[in-house]
């Protein structure tokens, strides 16, 4: 297992996280698992042995029971590994049970201390972005906590570039503890996040926490064109997250990964990691699976090396347009920073 810097904080972590997700499998996480505390410490211990350091879960999960699993699969162990939760979403009917005003923010991290039967919290990240709370009203309860020992570093989620720049200026303005990561969505599906979020990631010093790397099992290799899926699978128009746009596009992805993967003697899966890992900016890819089996395969990803070559096939078939203003700053290369070039080298030629 590879352990790289969090952003430019001095944590250092696995490439691969364990995502929590399915512990508990109650509500809107039934889907993705329904994992109770025995099966979880199973899932626990396979990630330990294979180097993994990093455990992420959220509030909302399962509506809270996912922290509480975590917490107990844990155990006296807790002080070994690095623990990352979020809060934003609902937790409740009240008015202020969601958002990242102070009230919500440091009740909700109280609350998932209680629930992971732990006295702090390694990495605290805002779930989503509140278009309606002041930033500086977030950033000061965020840094409060981090000054009361509460947590010990800070990150966002499913943020865009400028709300990601617009925080991290507000807290060098004020002093105030800066974001160290921003969990995204990033797969050879929908690389929407190279365009702004993976340049500023490059140029602020952002760490990237991948969520869903295989698409929520899109790329796993059981969904392929005019195969039908296992008995149970989700049909591509039920997904909505992520969405599938463009179906036939997908299919080829997955043909390549399939075709790498048989090359290599690996499963699609591994391939669809490998390739997430290697991207810039990315830290760490969250994965979760129902299975021992499932679960076991996706941490053998991370001693999987892709060749330059398969990178470029990989690149090619799930490339996506290049937007305005981007095509019009292939015009102007020599002028552009090491973070634009990130984004434009795939597009330039010789």
């Amino acid at each position: 297992m590879e352990y790289r810097q969090l952003g430019r904080s001095g944590l250092r972590v696995s490439t691969i996280t364990l995502g929590t997700m399915g512990f508990g499998g109650i509500g809107w996480a039934t889907p993705v698992g329904q994992i109770d505390v025995e099966g979880a410490r199973k899932q626990v211990g396979l990630a330990r042995d294979a180097g993994v350091n990093l455990f992420d879960t959220a509030d909302v999960y399962s509506n809270g029971l996912s922290e509480e699993i975590l917490g107990k699969a844990l155990g006296s162990d807790r002080d070994e590994v690095l623990v990352a939760t979020k809060a934003r979403l609902p937790m409740g009917d009240g008015p202020n049970d969601a958002g990242a005003s102070r009230h919500h923010i440091i009740r909700s991290a109280e609350a998932s201390l209680r629930r992971l039967g732990t006295d702090y919290i390694d990495l605290y990240q805002v779930h989503e972005w509140d278009g309606q709370t002041p930033l500086e009203e977030t950033l000061q309860a965020l840094d409060d906590l981090v000054r009361w020992g509460k947590v010990r570093y800070v990150g966002c989620s499913n943020y865009a570039a400028w709300h990601l720049m617009k925080a991290l200026w507000i807290a060098d303005r004020k002093g105030l503890t800066p974001f160290v990561s921003n969990q995204l969505y990033y797969s050879l599906q929908a690389r929407d996040i190279e365009n702004e979020i993976v340049p500023a990631a490059i140029d602020q010093g952002i760490g990237i926490l991948v969520w869903s790397p295989i698409a929520g099992g899109l790329l796993s290799g059981k969904y392929r064109r005019d195969i039908k899926p296992p008995q149970g699978s989700r049909h591509l128009t039920e997904w909505s997250e992520p969405p599938v746009y463009d179906e036939d596009k997908l299919y080829d992805t997955v043909e390549e990964l399939v075709a790498i993967g048989e090359g290599l003697g690996v499963s699609a899966a591994q391939v669809a990691l490998a390739y997430t890992m290697a991207k810039p900016a990315v830290t760490s890819v969250i994965v979760g699976a129902r299975t021992e089996q499932q679960l076991a395969d996706n941490l053998a990803a991370a001693d999987l090396e892709l060749t330059a070559a398969d990178v470029e096939r990989l690149d090619k078939v799930s490339a996506q347009p290049l937007p305005y203003p981007f095509w019009h700053h292939l015009n102007v290369t020599e002028r552009l920073s090491p973070a634009d070039l990130t984004l434009l080298a795939r597009h330039i030629k010789g």
